[in-house]
């Protein structure tokens, strides 16, 4: 997502243009949305609107999945002319500071993959009902269910599983 800005770049402070995003990005997830390009002194100023698709990998069954997520983008690109070759490797250096190019090309596919890890669940999760793995033999619960006997748990719950178990067997002893 690369955007030819030689033209904004010569507009007066203030000047604005706004693009409509339909791309791939170099990470290979499409992004749609609407930006503003907006110039000041030093650099021109993005933000906007995105819908990024992704493929990510649920934490419970292990399978591919399309992630879709919407998120709000503000960055700031410096111009050119303020980022002479010696201020080059200091940018480098620091987190969070885009510059455009010397062709005049502001990319965006940086800022879109840090904005994506950011916005990506911890946890991804194919859907809500996701049954998982089982973790004895590891076939996918969502499409078969497995023969494994239970085994007895490592749960920190058992021993209370266990009393109330008893307390349970008491009950109908009682009763009867």
């Amino acid at each position: 997502m690369r955007i030819n800005v030689a033209q904004q770049i010569k507009e007066p402070i203030g000047s604005q243009r706004s693009y409509f995003i339909d791309e791939t990005t170099d990470a290979g997830c499409l992004a749609k949305g609407r930006i503003q390009l907006v110039r000041t002194n030093r650099s021109l100023l993005v933000t906007g609107e995105l819908k990024v698709k992704n493929t990510a990998v649920c934490s419970r069954c292990t399978e591919e999945y399309e992630n879709q997520m919407i998120f709000n983008i503000e960055e700031e690109y410096l111009l050119p002319k303020h980022t002479s070759i010696s201020d080059t490797d200091d940018l480098a250096d620091e987190i969070g500071i885009f510059a455009i190019d010397e062709n005049n090309i502001l990319d965006l596919n940086e800022a879109i993959r840090q904005y994506i890890q950011i916005n990506m669940p911890m946890k991804p999760i194919c859907n809500e009902n996701c049954a998982g793995l089982c973790v004895r033999c590891g076939c996918n619960l969502n499409y078969q269910s497995c023969n494994c006997t239970p085994t007895s748990s490592d749960s920190p719950w058992a021993p209370l599983r266990s009393l109330l178990q008893e307390e349970q067997a008491k009950g109908t002893t009682r009763k009867g």
